[in-house]
């Protein structure tokens, strides 16, 4: 039997994930995984919702331990360089954007504030900064979704006929591009309304 603590739960719970999918991750699956009874699992996380939110937090830790801007960073290098930072880390757990869909960000907000912060400090206005930011996370969590889904989706046939084969990469990068543009224009311009 393993020694069982928080950690070694998220662990395993991560690997199993990575093994079945999403869908076949279950309190049971883990209980049996971890050599234990699945009532146990409820010291740890009362419900299977709470494991779900501990397991995003802690696939999203290769973003967490990446270094904050430095005022000497070209704001627009790494608003693109945070921006795939990001799709890499969804990229790196199998469903790791279906698992992060919806997740609070637990310990991360002191980071959020901060990036802010760097670009407000940089030129951008702060409504812009928000709504862009927010527009990239969203954008990445789709785009993931969409290369996951299409990956996992095993269909050795390909598109339909008439229908490209999607280099999501380039299409990432190019949707990417369009938000930095929009970034650009409003720090050009700080006047420039930004939605609601």
């Amino acid at each position: 039997m393993t020694k069982m603590n928080r950690e070694t739960v998220i662990a395993e719970a991560l690997s199993l994930l990575d093994e079945v999918g999403l869908d076949a991750v279950s309190t049971r699956r883990l209980a049996q995984r971890l050599g234990v009874e699945q009532p146990s699992l409820y010291w740890h996380f009362r419900t299977k919702k709470d494991l779900l939110a501990a397991m995003a937090q802690a696939a999203m830790a290769p973003l967490a331990a990446e270094p904050l801007p430095t005022p000497d960073d070209d704001w627009r290098q790494w608003f693109l360089e945070n921006t795939r930072s990001f799709r890499r880390t969804l990229l790196s757990r199998r469903d790791g954007a279906r698992l992060h869909a919806g997740s609070t960000p637990g310990d991360d907000l002191d980071r959020v504030r901060r990036k802010m912060e760097f670009l407000v400090a940089s030129g951008v206005p702060e409504r812009a900064a928000q709504m862009a930011m927010l527009a990239a996370s969203r954008f990445t969590v789709g785009s993931v979704l969409e290369e996951q889904a299409d990956t996992g989706s095993g269909d050795a046939a390909g598109p339909p006929a008439g229908m490209p084969v999607i280099d999501h990469e380039s299409a990432f990068e190019a949707g990417l591009a369009l938000i930095l543009n929009g970034l650009v224009h409003c720090a050009q311009m700080p006047d420039a309304s930004v939605g609601g």
